[in-house]
């Protein structure tokens, strides 16, 4: 295995105590209006979310934050990428469900994979100068380590969509098998995922699905919970 792949793989297990485990970003909601009751309904919400929230939101500041770290641009472009993701993201606990995942993140990644441009960004996070998202710590640690960023983009896709599918086979609950069914049907769809994310600029950061957004305002209101969002 190329070793390069390893921290990467590190990132991408569903046991890294990113915080990930306790959010589902809206798909509770429709977990508990019987959207979602089986792996085929899953599959339908899971591709909305990636088609969506994953190439025009997170996928894409990842790609964005990789390349500004390339060129040495410099902090504050990255800052500005952190903070648009932040605002564009109209529900609460999901805007804060990812500066918790991401400031937690860098905490760990610091420990781990300790770099000068890492230690600035949590250094804003701490100042309340920057928010955190786990986007822009995949890109930090990618960079520290010299990695291509197709590959860090990839993976970091493939993360978010396994952490999605764990948490719902809790939720739904589906079993562990129909699960990992589910995230080898993905493994095409995370392809398609990021070559679309290569194509896109910046002006497209934020462009989500509204019906995702307002799944994820109405999880606030929900009677009985599993996840924070």
């Amino acid at each position: 295995m190329d070793n390069e792949l390893l921290p990467l793989l590190q990132l991408c297990d569903s046991n890294f105590p990113s915080g990930a485990f306790s959010h589902s970003f809206g798909l509770e909601t429709y977990i508990q209006e019987q959207v979602i009751v089986d792996k085929e309904s899953l599959k339908t919400a899971i591709s909305a979310f990636v088609d969506n929230q994953l190439v025009f939101s997170d996928g894409l500041a990842c790609r964005l934050s990789c390349e500004i770290l390339e060129s040495s641009r410099g902090m504050n472009e990255l800052l500005e990428i952190d903070r648009l993701l932040y605002v564009s993201s109209l529900a609460m606990e999901t805007r804060e469900g990812n500066r918790r995942i991401g400031e937690r993140m860098a905490k760990l990644c610091m420990e781990l994979y300790s770099s000068t441009t890492l230690g600035e960004y949590l250094h804003f996070i701490k100042n309340k100068q920057g928010y955190g998202h786990s986007a822009l710590v995949f890109a930090f640690v990618a960079h520290h380590l010299q990695m291509d960023k197709e590959k860090v983009l990839s993976a970091y896709l493939f993360s978010s969509v396994s952490s999605l599918i764990q948490n719902a086979v809790r939720g739904v609950p589906l079993g562990q098998t129909d699960g990992q069914k589910l995230l080898v049907e993905m493994q095409a769809k995370i392809h398609e995922a990021k070559n679309r994310i290569m194509k896109l600029t910046k002006e497209d950061l934020g462009a989500v699905s509204p019906g995702l957004e307002i799944a994820q305002m109405r999880h606030e209101r929900l009677s009985v919970r599993l996840f924070m969002s």
